[in-house]
């Protein structure tokens, strides 16, 4: 099991993103391959921090981690936020950590010292339907990717010497400062073009279709992202692929309302059906389901079929189907119809009696939300 983000960085949930930097770079500092060389649990713990860091630090992730733990992010399909980050990745959050200029244990880029770039990030948005939700679904989706192009070469970019960053030095009132900062020759990537064929853009990249194939857990909410590592854009020279974000809009169901991990669903029954009591089948998320109706049921009535909802996205189980009973009073009746309920309008049994243990709309309402 996933060891808890905040229990990483030693920090409550309730940590501002100021706290939770300066957590994340006390750990990084502490357990720094450089600053413990061989040591592989040093390493691991390196690796975690900034796993953790990576989603705690981006305010939208850490609202869906709070909300759904580690599989807002893996949930069994490889998405990020559930895997080990690789080093280069990493090392180009330092920039953003410890500042433009940070260089101790290894120089903020990669382990030799050379940043590589990373490529843009591709968004797509996936449509599912409630019963691909419930169950959880393989999607194959084609997208447009750049690439480098067969035959493109690079070389070493003379105005950093491959290490992506330039120094810049500039004199303040404390003295003089250092920094680093992206090369701007070459973008970070350490590399420039040197050959490219006719078809590629100045870069040295084409763009080509690629089916990429999506495994989407159950139980996920419509405005939920979820990442695909490495199936973003190429960037040039020795560089890193960007991801693929994949927006999830849930389609609208024919009669079933979500709530949460709860189904809702109206069963419309006639007032002769209220009356003597009746089996009906009605439409649950995977296939119909029977149940039988009492006699006298009253309209407003709800029933509750466990476990016949949406799964947890955490794997706590499913929810509820929940199934509204209204009795369908008809707008129009034959002169024999309406005789007999004249009939029996003054008779006791069809006055309405409503007992203890029936509860008024407002007292259902309340139930359901508890």
């Amino acid at each position: 099991m996933k060891k808890d983000f905040y229990d990483i960085l030693g920090v409550s949930k309730n940590a501002d993103a100021a706290a939770i930097k300066k957590a994340y770079r006390k750990k990084a500092i502490e357990f720094h391959p450089d600053k413990n060389p061989g040591d592989k649990s040093a390493e691991e713990k390196f690796k975690e921090a900034a796993e953790a860091y990576e989603v705690l630090g981006d305010p939208d992730k850490k609202a869906k981690y709070d909300q759904f733990g580690h599989q807002a992010f893996d949930g069994s399909g490889g998405f990020g936020g559930g895997h080990h980050m690789n080093m280069d990745d990493i090392f180009s959050q330092f920039g953003d950590i410890f500042g433009g200029g940070f260089g101790g244990f290894g120089g903020g880029g990669s382990r030799g010292g050379v940043r590589r770039a990373k490529g843009s990030n591709l968004r797509i948005k996936v449509k599912l339907t409630l019963e691909e939700i419930a169950n959880g679904v393989e999607k194959k989706v084609k997208v447009k990717r750049k690439v480098q192009a067969p035959g493109v070469t690079y070389k070493t970019c003379s105005t950093c010497n491959g290490q992506g960053q330039v120094m810049r030095v500039t004199n303040t009132i404390l003295g003089r400062m250092q920094s680093a900062t992206t090369c701007p020759a070459c973008g970070g990537s350490g590399q420039i073009l040197d050959k490219k064929p006719s078809n590629a853009d100045a870069q040295g990249m084409i763009v080509e279709d690629e089916t990429v194939s999506i495994k989407i857990p159950a139980g996920v909410v419509d405005g939920m992202q979820l990442k695909v590592s490495n199936k973003g854009n190429d960037a040039p020279g020795n560089s890193i692929p960007g991801d693929l974000i994949v927006a999830i809009e849930e389609l609208e169901h024919e009669f079933l309302k979500r709530e949460g991990e709860n189904l809702h669903y109206d069963l419309y029954v006639s007032f002769p059906e209220a009356v003597l009591g009746v089996s009906k089948d009605i439409e649950a998320i995977n296939g119909k389901v029977r149940i039988k109706l009492e006699e006298g049921i009253q309209s407003g009535k709800i029933l509750r079929l466990k476990g016949k909802g949406i799964p947890s996205i955490n794997g706590y189980g499913s929810g509820d189907l929940l199934v509204h009973v209204n009795v369908w009073t008809p707008k129009t009746l034959n002169k024999e119809q309406k005789q007999f309920f004249e009939k029996n309008l003054e008779d006791d049994n069809f006055s309405p009696n409503p007992e203890k243990s029936d509860k008024s709309f407002f007292e259902k309402v309340k139930d359901m939300f508890s």
